[in-house]
Parts: structure tokens; sequence; C-alpha cells
């Protein structure tokens, strides 16, 4: 299987997983088995004793190492320590390097098979009394095979503070992974250059030079947000007892780094290869600000990248109304000749990828005029949100049948009826409102794609975009261009008619959750809305199903009672926490003032119209194990609301090489100390191992 295909069906897994855990799907145990050792049994106050996260993976299967490289990501860990004992950073072994060929380019990550033992030294207090401790951590990792499955597991082991020191039967195991962790180099015998020539196409070259006689040797770099180290190495002549080595650095936002960080590995096809961890100053000047070309290889895996994302917008809530009109639209197609349901799926598509040009004209309109360019920008203005509530609400009303427009009608009403229509003005219309009604939304890999569109020159741009139109428009043109799938529906009737009344109450709450971004409404605005159509969608299930209905009213009335219950309970849900986080209004100042004072930061750029913003605060930020950690470490909370548009907020985006929200950012309390970028998705385990590290 080729490097992009592996690359597919890895994204597709993970794409397969956010949309089951939507849908509150179980997954099955983990492939890894995890587990928590410590070198010793027993140990005196003041000492220190190693832990050590034991993960081992069955055949073809591998987790990440600090760098996932071109994909991945890293083990996570979490320490939960008793009082007196402090953990150091996890000690990395030495990876291996695993590449996929894909014709001119490469997929490169930096992996761990079989077996790894990720190590932290655990530091015991003078002053702690004699006694039993209990260590506890919770790992959060991603394994991959053909897909890729994030999981979580919480381990812990038992030790001892006493007068004698003991070690533990897994101590000689953990002996054996620390020769493996990387030592200090001696600057003396490694130095990097930039290779002369100047900037090229795909980068610029780096040359590495290192006296060993460790050959073959290789460089792992460290991840950082503003360049990238292509993970291929070209080895150089050199003198004996030297290794050089040339690496291609691609910077992010034009600037060239003046220093390099990683690890140098010698004896990479052994058992046990050595490393030596290396921070280096790059020799010679480094050139003026670029925007380099994109490379043929790296667009290739963002074309796939921005694919996939439209493909994942589809699952995202966003858009779950216009599916309504999708689902009745295949309805009456299914009775219909299969040249005729094809061309409106392809009518459809065409609909999909205009929009996403037009929003690539949109962003190279915005480069062009000197401002920031965002996913998602047009849907801020406040215009566009009221023409897009009055539109979604008449849509609902002629799903209801409340009226019936033509086509003489005026311009609203006549959107209205090509939006509800199933013909070939229809399906492009459908494509147009699914599109502007995806836009507040991001997915997985389309942020990663977007952004480095946003880099680059506009036929990259518009590209990207109509990549990720393809990947949007992709399922329902698949469902027309397979017209046995289209049998598997019921055949058209009279249901449909209470069907499609059925279907405008979804397209009611997407009106209401319009109406709440375009009058900028507190949060009560909308449980109290949303609860409304809910409700009146149980009434309508009393009233058709149980007042007038046949043989199933039974059926009916548990089902309109069941709403009820959950629409109420979801209400008493939504009510304020009066324990919620205190969010300081974002600017650059109070953070730096705050951290000028020894205050951690967490900064939250967000909307209300993300809905990954919502799940992280709901999932990870808004939750009394981080409340309760911000109060410990003395950290400040900020919040930047980008529901509008920011420019201060948009160039953070840009520095940050994020093309939208959510961006969260950990601030250590060192002012010179530089913010941890956290992933777009969250998770408790990463949200508290970025402020425990922000506390240092």
């Amino acid at each position: 299987m080729s490097a992009f295909g592996r690359l597919f069906l890895r994204a597709a897994g993970l794409a397969v997983f956010l949309a089951a855990g939507l849908a509150g799907y179980a997954f099955p145990a983990p492939k890894t088995h995890v587990q928590l050792l410590l070198s010793a049994e027993s140990a005196r106050a003041g000492e220190a004793v190693w832990a050590g996260v034991k993960m081992d993976m069955p055949p073809k299967w591998h987790t990440y190492w600090r760098n996932g490289g071109d994909a991945g990501e890293p083990t996570r860990i979490t320490w939960s320590l008793p009082p007196g004992v402090t953990a150091s950073d996890v000690n990395w072994p030495v990876p291996s390097k695993d590449v996929e060929q894909a014709g001119d380019s490469a997929l490169v990550t930096y992996v761990y098979t079989n077996e790894v033992v990720l190590l932290t030294r655990l530091a015991l207090a003078k002053d702690l009394p004699p006694g039993p401790l209990t260590v506890k951590a919770s790992v959060h990792w991603m394994e991959c095979s053909d897909i890729c499955v994030p999981a979580d597991a919480d381990v812990s082991a038992a030790l001892a503070v006493s007068g004698e020191a003991k070690p533990s039967p897994d101590a000689s195991l953990l002996e054996q992974w620390l020769k493996r962790v990387p030592a200090s180099a001696v600057p003396e015998t490694v130095a990097a250059s930039w290779e002369g020539g100047g900037v090229r196409t795909n980068g610029r070259p780096l040359i590495i030079e290192w006296r060993t006689n460790l050959a073959p040797a290789d460089f792992y770099p460290y991840a950082s947000t503003n360049f990238d180290v292509d993970g291929m190495t070209q080895a150089l002549k050199a003198d004996a007892g030297a290794i050089r080595l040339r690496k291609i650095v691609k910077t992010n936002n034009g600037i060239w780094p003046d220093r390099i960080a990683g690890i140098l590995a010698g004896g990479i096809n052994s058992a046990s290869p050595v490393g030596v961890e290396v921070d280096l100053a790059i020799k010679g000047a480094p050139p003026a600000a670029a925007r380099p070309a994109a490379p043929a290889g790296s667009l290739a895996v963002m074309l796939v990248f921005a694919f996939l994302g439209g493909l994942i917008l589809n699952v995202m809530p966003c858009v779950l109304p216009i599916i309504a009109l999708k689902i009745l639209g295949l309805v009456k197609q299914s009775g219909e000749q299969p040249g005729r349901v094809r061309n409106m799926g392809l009518v459809y598509a065409i609909g999909v990828l205009v929009s996403f040009v037009i929003l690539a004209g949109l962003a190279i309109g915005a480069q062009r005029a000197g401002g920031v360019a965002n996913w998602g920008d047009a849907f801020r203005i406040p215009q566009v949100q009221v023409a897009l509530t009055i539109l979604v609400t008449l849509i609902a009303l002629n799903l209801f049948g409340l009226f019936e427009i033509t086509l003489g009608a005026r311009a609203t009403g006549a959107a209205v009826e090509l939006a509800s229509r199933q013909g070939y003005s229809g399906a492009f219309c459908n494509g147009v409102l699914a599109t502007m009604l995806a836009t507040p939304c991001t997915a997985p890999f389309l942020g990663a794609a977007l952004a480095f569109a946003f880099t680059q020159t506009p036929l990259v741009i518009v590209l990207v975009f109509a990549a990720a139109g393809a990947g949007f428009a992709f399922p329902f043109v698949l469902l027309c261009w397979e017209p046995r799938w289209l049998k598997l529906l019921p055949k058209p009737g009279a249901w449909m008619e209470k069907f499609k009344i059925a279907l405008g109450f979804p397209m009611l709450g997407a009106a209401v959750w319009l109406m709440w971004l375009s009058a900028n409404g507190g949060d009560d605005v909308l449980w109290l809305g949303l609860f409304l159509v809910v409700l009146a969608l149980a009434a309508w299930v009393w009233g058709a199903f149980v007042q007038r209905g046949g043989s199933r009213r039974a059926l009916a009335g548990m089902i309109s009672l069941a709403l009820v219950a959950a629409d109420a309970g979801l209400l008493l849900q939504s009510r304020p926490d009066a324990d919620a986080i205190q969010w300081n209004v974002w600017s650059r100042q109070a953070v730096e003032e705050g951290r000028r004072a020894g205050h951690p930061a967490l900064v939250d750029f967000t909307a209300k119209s993300c809905l990954t913003c919502q799940v992280n605060k709901r999932s990870s930020l808004e939750i009394k194990r981080t409340r309760a950690k911000l109060k410990e470490i003395g950290a400040l909370a900020f919040e930047g609301d980008f529901t509008r548009q920011d420019p201060a907020i948009a160039r953070e985006l840009e520095e940050f090489h994020r093309d939208g929200v959510p961006l969260v950012l950990v601030y250590p309390k060192d002012a010179d100390r530089e913010p941890e970028v956290l992933p777009v998705l969250l998770t408790p385990s990463i949200v508290l191992r970025a402020l425990d590290e922000a506390a240092r």
C-alpha cells in the first residue's frame, strides 16, 4: 500500500473515531498494554526513584515519539502524585524512523514498535514521613497500524518511604531503557550551519557535522511551531571519524531559525541505537524573510488533509440541518431514472465546489488587501448571519407546509424555493447552502491544510479549498452514483408529508442557533430557544400521532414524553455553573502583565459559532479538575472571542499558524519561555499536563 493510501486509512480511522465519539459509541479496549513500573519498592526521603510507563504494542502497531513527524501524536503522561513527590519531564528513548515512500516524496514518522518504556524521575521530599505511597498517572496515546486510534489508560504503582532503599524487580529493565535515553552531546563534537546557495524551492539545506564513529547516523528534530525539518536525511562525505548530514528546513512564517534542537542517533540499524541530545546554534546568517513555494510532497499531503477535512465536515452539527433536505431529496429521487439522480449529485457537487472556490477568492482578496485570511470569515459578518437566519427560518416553515413559493416570488422567497426544490437548481443551491452552514465549523485535518494554504500562492489556496469542497461533496455524490443504495430507502408515498414536517424541526433549531449568533445573545437565550424547538417537536408528535394517530399511538406517546423529559434535563444542565472559570478578556498586554507578576496563563481563542471550541470547553476546560489546577498553580485564564472579526485575534492566529479557532495556549510563568500550543481537539490530560509544565 502507498504512503498516501496508508495516510488516508489512518485519517479515515480518526474520522470514524470522531463521528462515533459524537454518537456516544464505546470503543474496544486499546491494542497497547500499559503498565507503571518503579525502580524501587522502598526509598528514603530525599532520594529519587525512576518511574517508567511501559507500553507493549502488538505486531504491526506503533506509538509515537515526542515529535510524531508527518503524522501522529506523542504520548502524554499526566501525573497524580502524593504531596512531597515531584516528577521531571519525560525522558524519551531513541525512536525508530518509519519512512513510507510515495513517488518522489515520503511520509516520515518517529515511532516505537513492540515495546517502549517512557521514563520520569520522581523526587521525594526530605521531610516525607515513612509510610506507603501510591503513584498514579493518566496516559493518553495514539496507536496506529493501517488506521490510528486514540487511547487512554490510568495506571498506578505502590512505593514505600522507609529508612532502607530496596530495588524492585523492574529495576534492571528500567536501567536498560535509561541507557537508550539520549545523553547531552559535548558541544565541541557537533556543529550546524546553513549550506551555501541560499533558499531552494523546497526549503533551505542545513548541514549537521558530528564527530563520531556511530555510523550510520541520523538527526531527529524536536517539533517547532515556526519551522519544519524534512524527515529525509542525506548522508554526505566526511573525514574519518566524522559524519555529515544534510537536512532541509522549511519556514512556516518566513523567518529562518538561528537554533535547532533534537537528537543525533547513531547505529540506527542496530537493536539498541545510541543517541545524544543537541541544541545547536546555526552558523551563517539566515536569509531574509521569504515565503517558499509549496513543495510537491507537502502540497500532496495537504490536499489529502483538505479532502479528509471536508469529508468530516458532513458529520459536524453545523451541517446537520441541511442533511434534512438531502435525505428528503434522496427519498424523492429513489424512484427516478439513475441517470438523472447521478446528474443531480454532480450538480450538488458543483454548487459546493463553486462555493469553496468563492471562499478561496475571498481569502486571497483579504491577503492582497493586507489583512489576515481565516476559515469562516464570511460567516462572521453580521449581515450574513442575519440573512442566513431568515433563509433557514423560511426553509423550516416551508418544510412545515405553511406556505408554498413560486419562482416569481421575491429574492428571499426564491432562495427558499430553490433550496427546497429537488431539481437541478435545488441541488446546486443545496450545495451552496450546505457550504455556508459548514463555515462556522472546523474539522480535523482541515485546519492544518488551510493554515498551510494561507501561507502559499493564490493557486495553492484555490487547490486546497477545491480539495476540501470535493471531500465535502463526496458522500452525497457517491450515494447518487450507486442507485442500488437508493433502493434501500422506502418508496415515496403519503408518509413523506409527515417526514417532511419532521425534518423542519432540525432546520428550525439551526435558525435559533443562527439567531443567537447574529444577536450576540447569552447562552441562556440559546438553550431556551432550543428547548422550545424540542418542545414543539414533542407537541407535534403528540398531536399528529397520538391524538390523530392510528395503531401506534402508544409508541408515539412514549416518544413524545421521552422528548419532553430529555428536553427538560437538557435545560436544567444548561444552567450557569457558579464555580465556572473566571475568564478575563484577552489582550497581549494583559497576558504579559500577568506573566511578569509570576502567573502562568491559559488563553482560549474561541467563538460561539465554533462547535469544536464548545466541545473543548465542556470536556476539558470548564471541568472540576482544570479549575482546581488553575487555582493550585495560580494561573490566569483569558478568553479571546472571535465570534465577530477581531484583527488582534486574527494576527494572533496567524502568528501561531492557525487558520481559525480553536486555539488554546498555555503560557509558562517564566516570561522568557514560549507558550505551548495545544492540539485542536483537547482532552483533560492534555490540558492538565500543559498547566503542570507551565507552573515549573
